[in-house]
């Protein structure tokens, strides 16, 4: 059996014509199943639905077999444990820090301030501002960035952003890019040893699929 896991949402739809191409139809909705396990038309393949932040945990410790996670979630995590042999070049956004309009953070900035930093994108935040020589004290959030600088709690957010409509809607503009995001594929490297065939026909066909974009 293949354990694939995936997280509902942009990820999970941008990864069917990657599956489609090798053969592989999820056969439920996970828009409108409360299964958590999907079944495909392969009988040795099956769909695990996980929260994005936790697809490297489940592939590390081989609760599944492989997974696609976006860049921002590996470099979270760390990549102990985890293949990573193709950027799949789907689900892509960027990492960016947004303050209030009415916020100067390039003068802020040039006058050594000490920001205060809410993102649930702690390590990718630290890197980026220790780069800058910028003092930072962070702020875990784990949802609704954008009323960190709204409500006093943050000078200023990191997070990913892809149209940038949600920081427009909430009065916050976008000062800096750290990183573009795309969503990559991660295989147990237990598993890409004992289950070696399917597991490469599996990345061969997505490497096709990805070149022929």
């Amino acid at each position: 059996m293949i354990t694939l896991a995936l997280s509902k949402g942009r990820i999970f739809d941008e990864t069917l014509p990657l599956l489609a191409a090798a053969g592989i139809e999820v056969l439920e909705d996970p828009e409108k199943s409360r299964k958590l396990i999907l079944p495909t038309n392969q009988p040795d393949v099956r769909v695990v639905l996980v929260r994005a932040t936790d697809v490297p945990t489940y592939v590390q410790y081989g609760g599944a077999d492989l997974g696609v996670t976006g860049k921002d979630t590996l470099i979270e995590h760390g990549a102990q444990g985890l293949y990573q042999p193709l950027d799949l070049q789907i689900a892509k956004c960027r990492v960016s820090v947004a303050v209030r309009n009415d916020f100067d953070y390039q003068q802020a900035v040039r006058q050594g301030a000490r920001l205060r930093v809410a993102t649930k994108y702690t390590s990718i935040a630290r890197d980026f501002f220790a780069t800058k020589g910028v003092h930072v004290d962070m702020i875990k959030l784990y949802g609704s960035m954008e009323l960190a600088p709204l409500t006093g709690l943050a000078d200023a957010i990191v997070d990913l952003v892809s149209t940038g409509n949600t920081l427009k809607a909430n009065h916050l503009v976008e000062v800096e890019r750290i990183m573009d995001i795309s969503s990559h594929l991660v295989v147990n490297q237990a598993a890409l040893k004992l289950k070696q065939a399917p597991l490469k026909r599996i990345i061969d066909v997505f490497a096709q699929a990805i070149q022929q974009d």
